[in-house]
């Protein structure tokens, strides 16, 4: 039996805001609760509201810049910088700038709509 799984068709989450999220395991994918891995493309202008997520998020940053407030801290990453934000953190995502920011996240444990607790 083996024990390693490569994935050859993660999930593709709809949105309406013209990000691009492809699950390559977690909930959504393969059940994991444990854990999340997602290729995300976050175009220019983009921007989610305000959350305080039950969960660790890790991102790394592949191209372009990403914009994050953490309880009114604005921090800027650049390409081949990364990030650690604690779970119950004030956090707002936002791609705020003209090119189109490319990025790995990571959630411990696995992301869900039902931890993310989004400002609406």
């Amino acid at each position: 039996m083996r024990k390693y799984t490569v994935q050859h068709s993660p999930f593709i989450v709809p949105t309406a805001d013209g990000k691009v999220i492809k699950e390559h395991f977690g909930l959504a994918t393969d059940g994991n609760t444990d854990i999340s891995i997602a290729h995300m493309i976050a175009p220019p202008g983009w921007s989610e509201p305000f959350q305080t997520p039950e969960f660790d998020e890790y991102t790394f940053i592949i191209r372009g810049k990403k914009q994050f407030i953490i309880e009114g801290e604005t921090v800027i990453l650049t390409e081949g910088q990364s990030i650690k934000i604690e779970k119950n953190t004030k956090v707002q995502y936002s791609n705020p700038f003209t090119n189109v920011c490319e990025y790995i996240a990571i959630c411990k444990p696995a992301f869900s709509m039902e931890l993310v607790n989004r400002d609406e």
